[in-house]
């Protein structure tokens, strides 16, 4: 496997097969892969094909195994940015993180992607209220 990211947060590879592995660890990471995985449910549910979709999901390991959704954008206009990730939000979902480093590039759906939701808000969590794990201050 490929390492992409090793931070306190999170590890995250390549496998050789092109799936991505992401484990969370540190500061909330039960709380944090809970969250990613109720979000990305949601948006698959939603038909939203420009994140990645869950493929397996390990509770006990707090791990994530998902599609690769491309490869990192190293630059963008920030008015194009803004607007990638301001299409998640007809599917309920807004973006908390919204780096670059968040975005990819799909060559075989010839467009951008969107990456990392540990942070994101359901915009409706269920309950008519935002659900989210962003961090405040």
């Amino acid at each position: 496997m490929h390492e992409m990211k090793d931070t306190a947060r999170a590890l995250v590879r390549i496998g050789f097969d092109g799936r991505v592995h992401k484990t969370f660890r540190g500061h909330l990471a039960r709380e944090r892969f809970n969250h990613e995985v109720r979000v990305l449910r949601h948006l698959e549910a939603r038909g939203c094909t420009f994140v990645p979709r869950l493929l397996e999901v390990e509770p006990d390991n707090l791990k994530i195994v998902t599609t690769n959704c491309g490869t990192r954008v190293d630059q963008m206009q920030p008015e194009r940015q803004k607007e990638i990730f301001a299409e998640l939000e007809p599917f309920g979902v807004r973006h908390e993180d919204r780096e670059l480093r968040n975005i990819t590039y799909h060559a075989g759906l010839g467009r951008f992607c969107v990456i990392d939701f540990e942070f994101a808000t359901l915009l409706d969590g269920g309950d008519g209220q935002p659900v989210s794990l962003r961090p405040t201050g």
